[in-house]
């Protein structure tokens, strides 16, 4: 529910609501406005009396909240959360572009990559050092080695990095050297995970589940933020269809709906949606034009040779031009980039 108090009520005055609330078992998220501060409650409304609440000096209403995602609907919190990465924002008025190869193989790989994509524009370099892939036998990552890799390259060029946990006991770990944590669609409804990271304070970049319903892509966020980290961006990277002609499909009606279900910004995954570098660019251009906060797109200075997602990965000529024609359409639904 949210406790709505008068636009005269005092800071002792909300105090107090907070501290009842918190007697009777509810979790409190305060939100303080301009004209007045509403506070979340979240809990079991059985074993609240009304009463107990609404006779409170300084409260004015309480407000049921009908979605099962309390914290991450707009219900709570109608105005935009913006995610802020050092300089970089999420969620306010700029595209934000996120690139860089889908795993870290060497130094040489990665600077390359990295040196590229911020030549080209990008603002967030990404990377994979923990890679959950379908076969045991496949290029798993280089760990730690790679996490290094990434802080190296992020020294070089100045780029916050996003890199994947994939295991609550890895956590720490690479909270110690992302800026961003990903979680990645297999673990979406990791929940074990899912509170380890939201414990870390760090911005939380969660992918929708390749079979997800929205409903339960902000129920997985709504754990992240309960754990009392509201630093979250959705990301969209297609879900698994019946059509095999492509990786998977992008459900690009997903961006506005939940950006009118929810506060968080919303990013698009074009690489993994597709499965197909000649898909990216127009993948790209169409979830710009439906009004994602960014994209997260994967280069590789050599995606022939890549040990990782090659058929779906830009390289820096291709990358280069991407951005270039998403200039107009950035400026043609108010976006900067």
């Amino acid at each position: 529910m949210i406790v709505v108090m008068h636009p005269g009520a005092t800071q002792e005055q909300i105090h107090k609501v907070e501290q009842r609330l918190i007697e009777l078992g509810f979790k409190t998220h305060p939100i303080y406005g301009e004209e007045k501060t509403v506070i979340g409650a979240i809990g079991d409304k059985r074993v609240l009396s009304s009463e107990a609440i609404i006779n409170l000096p300084g409260v004015e209403k309480i407000v049921p909240i009908l979605r099962p995602y309390k914290l991450v609907g707009r219900e709570l919190k109608p105005e935009n959360t913006v995610v802020r990465v050092g300089d970089v924002e999420i969620g306010s008025g700029k595209l934000v572009v996120i690139a860089g190869p889908c795993a870290v193989e060497s130094e040489k790989q990665l600077l390359e990559a990295a040196s590229a994509v911020k030549k080209a524009g990008a603002d967030i370099l990404r990377g994979g050092a923990f890679k959950p892939r379908t076969s045991p036998y496949a290029f798993q990552g280089l760990e730690e080695e790679g996490l290094k890799l990434l802080n190296r390259a992020k020294q070089e060029t100045g780029l916050p990095v996003v890199t994947e946990a994939v295991d609550p006991r890895d956590v720490p770990l690479v909270a110690r050297y992302a800026d961003i944590i990903q979680v990645g669609a297999r673990n979406m409804q990791n929940f074990r995970l899912l509170r380890e990271v939201g414990l870390t304070g760090k911005p939380i970049l969660l992918k929708r589940g390749m079979a997800a319903t929205i409903e339960e892509w902000l129920m997985a966020a709504e754990y992240i933020v309960d754990a009392g980290n509201p630093h979250v961006i959705l990301c969209e990277r297609g879900i698994r269809t019946y059509e095999n002609a492509t990786r998977n499909t992008l459900d690009i009606s997903a961006v506005p709906l939940v950006k009118e279900l929810s506060h968080l910004p919303v990013i698009v995954d074009p690489s993994h949606a597709s499965g197909n570098w000649k898909l990216v660019a127009p993948l790209a251009r169409a979830a710009v034009a439906v009004g994602a906060d960014g994209i997260m797109v994967e280069v590789h200075p050599e995606p022939l040779t890549a040990l990782c997602d090659g058929p779906q990965s830009l390289n820096p000529n291709n990358f280069s031009e991407l951005m270039q024609s998403l200039v107009p359409i950035a400026r043609a639904v108010g976006k900067e980039l």
